[in-house]
């Protein structure tokens, strides 16, 4: 979900888009206007994913980039080979799923009953303009248990993210002012047991490959 190590599908300075800061060139536009390009679905069947249509864009994206950015090299969630680091971080009602700095990854992760899932299936954090790029040819799925959900499309939204020292993502530590975007995905809490969980995407010659087994909490 990253895209190179630009934060970072997460997906992962940016983890399909992202962006760092107003740069020249790019026209400003509001906040209000930014969030309501932001929230189009591009698919929305019934059923699995009743919080979906209630995630605010801005808010899930920094809080990802955030978490994500959240842990330095060596216990990150993004960089994480096996999954024993999935619960870095992780606080509230959410419980976020990490993508790559491009390539495939294969965790198993335990996740507390009760938790919504939110997924980067690609995305980026930068300027408009890189958001722009980004998405135009950002492709994907997330499947819980073989199942599709359906897609969030967030194009370029403003963010706030909030890195410590160390961490890969965004390389340094502080809060940045930023344009998040990318395919999103959530879930509502999944039953207790186990589940496979499969994110797939690509924006031009950057992929992402994850499989999970979450074992949820009864």
């Amino acid at each position: 979900m990253l895209r190179g190590r630009l934060v970072i599908s997460l997906l992962l300075l940016g983890l399909a888009a992202g962006c760092t800061g107003g740069e020249s060139g790019d026209t400003p536009r509001s906040p209000r206007a930014a969030q309501a390009e932001a929230t189009k679905a591009v698919s929305s069947p019934p059923g699995r994913s009743a919080s979906a249509g209630k995630l605010d864009p801005g808010k899930v994206q920094g809080d990802w980039w955030s978490w994500a950015a959240g842990a330095p090299s060596g216990r990150n969630p993004v960089e994480d080979r096996s999954g024993a680091h999935c619960a870095v971080g992780q606080a509230g009602d959410l419980w976020f799923l990490a993508g790559t700095f491009g390539g495939s990854v294969r965790r198993r992760c335990a996740v507390p009953a009760r938790r919504t899932l939110v997924a980067p299936i690609v995305n980026l954090h930068g300027s408009a303009n890189d958001c722009a790029g980004f998405m135009a040819s950002a492709s994907g799925s997330v499947t819980v248990d073989g199942r599709k959900l359906p897609v969030l499309r967030w194009n370029a939204t403003p963010i706030t993210v909030t890195g410590v020292e160390g961490n890969p993502v965004t390389e340094s530590d502080g809060r940045i002012d930023t344009m998040g975007c990318g395919l999103w995905a959530s879930s509502a809490p999944l039953a207790a047991g186990r589940h496979a969980v499969a994110i797939r995407g690509t924006s031009g010659d950057f992929r992402v490959s994850v499989d999970y087994v979450l074992t949820v909490a009864g």
